[in-house]
């Protein structure tokens, strides 16, 4: 039955999205789970306190992070599981944890900013997607940002929650946004969180293996049916560059969307003005990207995300036949 859950999370988040009345009056889950955080953040991850302490409160910050929400998506799942077609309603709340449609929005806003000739709104637009500094990039730097952002971000927004959705059901989908949230917000190799965010990036990335290998796959396939696109060079730029960037799961989306799109990505970034080394995915290709190639990484985007419900759809017809 949790497979039907993501299955229709996925639909309703597609079309639907979180709607924006919800979000004025009782904010997101995710801008919840980000409260908690910081909470702990501030009175666990004092400065005075050695780095094995740190770490160590890391670990327990960690382990509340997860309990909570699990916690409360179990006792929402029990209750809807006692009405007729609770999957249904389990779907609807577990919907929130997607991020199709609004991953869309944002990263066509960078397309439109660019189409009008407005490299200004260009960075504005990226820098709600992306935590590199906007005020350094020109025109391809923008593009090949907001590719990069929706490569990763079809990963760890969509695929990751939508696959502990249906190995987990509604608890293993929030464990999951928990856990993602807390490495976005204190997973950071920075002073402050080299140590109490350790246990939050090495989980984070453990739990999107799955998930960064079946995205890449499925934006594969989907170059297969986007005219422009090369799955051939998609499956071969993952294959010789996913394991040479820093992350071990953000470059095997991208590094298939690079190859799909004939572009060069990731390499040499600057974050908070300090220039961070990376592997260059979809190596020979070119750097110089525009909006079309934004639209065109959104087109495989878009088919990418209706093989994975296709995908879902399957799998939950086959399990409940």
């Amino acid at each position: 039955m949790s497979v039907l859950v993501a299955f229709l999370a996925l639909l309703i988040e597609r079309f639907i999205g979180y709607p924006q009345p919800l979000l004025k009056a009782i904010g997101h889950p995710v801008m919840w789970i980000g409260n908690l955080i910081s909470w702990l953040d501030a009175r666990l991850n004092r400065p005075s306190l050695r780095p094995s302490r740190r770490r160590l409160n890391g670990v327990v910050a960690l382990a509340v992070i997860i309990l909570i929400p699990v916690t409360i998506a179990g006792v929402v799942s029990g209750i809807f599981s006692l009405l007729p077609f609770g999957f249904a309603f389990t779907a609807i709340a577990a919907s929130c944890l997607l991020a199709q449609k609004s991953l869309q929005s944002h990263v066509g806003a960078v397309a439109d900013a660019l189409d009008t000739g407005s490299l200004e709104a260009g960075r504005v637009a990226v820098s709600q997607i992306v935590g590199r500094d906007p005020d350094q990039l020109d025109e391809a730097g923008v593009s090949r940002a907001a590719i990069e952002s929706l490569a990763e971000n079809f990963s760890d927004g969509v695929v990751a929650p939508a696959f502990w959705l249906a190995v987990g059901g509604f608890a293993g989908g929030a464990s999951y946004k928990a856990v993602n949230t807390a490495d976005s917000m204190i997973g950071h190799y920075t002073e402050k969180h080299e140590d109490f965010g350790w246990a939050s990036a090495r989980f984070d990335d453990l739990i999107n293996l799955p998930a960064s290998r079946l995205t890449a796959l499925l934006i594969v396939c989907a170059a297969f049916f986007v005219s422009g696109a090369s799955a051939e060079n998609a499956w071969r730029a993952v294959w010789r560059d996913a394991k040479k960037h820093r992350s071990p799961n953000a470059g095997w989306p991208e590094a298939a969307m690079a190859g799909a799109l004939g572009l060069a990505l990731a390499g040499p970034r600057v974050y908070g003005g300090i220039m961070v080394e990376d592997a260059t995915m979809g190596a020979g290709g070119r750097r110089d990207a525009r909006a079309a190639d934004i639209r065109a990484a959104l087109k495989l985007f878009r088919l990418a995300d209706w093989l994975l419900m296709g995908l879902f759809g399957f799998l939950a017809l086959f399990l409940l036949a």
